[in-house]
């Protein structure tokens, strides 16, 4: 989704147009909490397409697939919350491809293993 498309909004007599949806089944939607548009100054909801693409996606699990009100409000905040674990999955993959780039070279990165290793300081010059 483009930027200009996040930053245009509509009225919700448009949104539901766009959906294909009557602007009170908006508003109901609404009030569960299954879109929450933006508001204007004045309180009017303020639509971006995202919230028209949800809309169209609830219309299509009701009636395609027969999934109630509350089976979709539960799927979509199991969708929000994967988006934002993969969204962190991805910040950490970068924060720890950073770290590796800038690891001193001196320091060995050794695995997990079972081993013992006893290290002693050697006691003066070695003798041979």
């Amino acid at each position: 989704m483009s930027a200009q498309n996040d930053a245009r909004t509509y009225l919700i007599s448009v949104a539901a147009e766009l959906a294909g949806m009557h602007a009170q089944t908006l508003r109901t939607y609404d009030r569960l909490g299954l879109v929450s548009p933006q508001r204007s100054s004045g309180g009017g909801r303020r639509y971006s397409q995202h919230d028209v693409d949800l809309l169209r996606e609830v219309q299509r699990l009701s009636q395609d697939e027969g999934v109630n009100l509350a089976g979709i409000k539960r799927i979509i905040e199991l969708t929000n919350q994967v988006e934002a674990l993969q969204s962190r999955m991805s910040e950490m993959a970068a924060e720890l491809d950073r770290l590796r780039s800038t690891q001193r070279r001196d320091v060995a990165v050794v695995p997990k293993s079972t081993a013992l290793v006893v290290w002693q300081p050697r006691k003066g010059p070695r003798a041979r």
